[in-house]
């Protein structure tokens, strides 16, 4: 894995693209930042001639804008798809790729250049781990003299889509069929005849606030029921309060199930995660939770307790830790120690299409 740090110094120019439905957005990135104007152009989505002129077009007016020839391209792409050879099958917000493009191998073609696609939510995750959530909290853990440090992350996204990367020890687990971290297939805790996307996405947020207030979802934008949740705007508060306290547990049981595999820190990115004062604490009411024995006694849900990371009070509590010396039998030696086992959730400050730039980013130094 390379650091944020070593990131800051590479001088290498790396094509990144966030492929939409819509528009194709195409930026280089050098020394872990932007360099020079993004292109944006249209994504032809029933058009697939259209569609991959454009994409050879936005990068090579990257390459002349910029003046110097691209280490690599890298870039997240919408799936199904088989990542590790480049190969597109997008029948959803692009369906002129369905039944397969080999996008990977054309563009290697076109420019000479190694090419890597990726989901966007394990990008994300990545990026969250090589300068985001991760080195901010091991920073905090080495300033507050704790010798704890992470890892593993679990980065989850909630926009139009529940979507999510995995990284373990330093590592993007992307899975033997580039499946890996498919969050939004877990079941839903609030309906367990449907998947979890249902309940942790945009549209769910729109439709349990028109249920429970007993109006139409049209036009309703989560901003504008996060505004009623608040009283900021007319409406039923009580109703936006608990679409987003619903979708909170929901978020919490995938998170839940995902850190009984994956013990590590958890961020939260996307177009809902500016609404986390509305739903985070049931996140962690559900981590903190209990969950039944047939024998009608209960358990503690996770192994780990578990931290709100953009609470001041809990984020101090999660830094300190238990830390302390056990001295070594039968020798003058001491070992510095933390059995407080925790996890943490935190909100990213990076913001998912930055995430995502900056893991498509290391992504490709990592592997050339």
């Amino acid at each position: 894995m390379i650091a944020g740090a070593d990131l800051a110094r590479d001088p290498r120019v790396v094509l990144t693209l966030d492929a939409g439905g819509t528009n194709f957005s195409f930026s280089a990135m050098r020394s872990g930042a932007p360099v020079g104007e993004s292109v944006t152009l249209p994504a032809e989505p029933h058009d697939l001639d259209a569609s991959l002129r454009n994409m050879v077009a936005g990068f090579q007016a990257l390459i002349d804008q910029i003046g110097q020839a691209p280490a690599a391209i890298s870039f997240a792409f919408p799936g199904p798809a088989d990542y590790p050879n480049g190969v597109i099958f997008n029948v959803g917000n692009l369906p002129a790729y369905r039944g397969g493009v080999a996008v990977g191998p054309m563009l290697e073609e076109r420019f000479g250049v190694p090419v890597f696609l990726n989901n966007d939510g394990d990008l994300f995750a990545y990026g969250e781990v090589i300068a985001g959530l991760l080195p901010e909290i091991n920073k905090e853990l080495e300033a507050a003299g704790s010798p704890k440090r992470y890892r593993n992350l679990i980065g989850l996204t909630l926009g139009t889509g529940l979507g999510g990367g995995i990284v373990i020890d330093g590592r993007l687990l992307t899975g033997d069929n580039s499946a890996g971290g498919e969050f939004w297939l877990l079941r839903n805790k609030v309906r367990h005849d449907c998947f979890a996307e249902e309940g942790a996405s945009i549209r769910a947020v729109r439709s349990a606030y028109a249920a429970a207030a007993g109006v139409a979802a049209d036009g309703l934008s989560p901003k504008d029921i996060c505004a009623i949740a608040t009283g900021e705007a007319p409406g039923d508060p009580e109703a936006a309060q608990q679409a987003f306290e619903t979708l909170g547990e929901v978020v919490g049981d995938v998170l839940a199930n995902v850190l009984t595999l994956i013990d590590g820190l958890a961020v939260i990115g996307g177009g809902l995660a500016g609404a986390a004062p509305l739903f985070l604490p049931q996140v962690l009411a559900e981590l903190n939770g209990t969950i039944a024995s047939y024998g009608g006694g209960t358990t503690n849900r996770l192994i780990q307790d578990a931290y709100d990371l953009e609470d001041a009070a809990q984020r101090r509590a999660f830094l300190r830790g238990e830390a302390r010396e056990i001295a070594v039998p039968h020798s003058k030696r001491t070992v510095l120690t933390d059995p407080r086992k925790r996890v943490g959730v935190g909100i990213s400050k990076l913001g998912a299409s930055r995430a995502v730039g900056v893991g498509a980013y290391a992504f490709a130094l990592d592997r050339l």
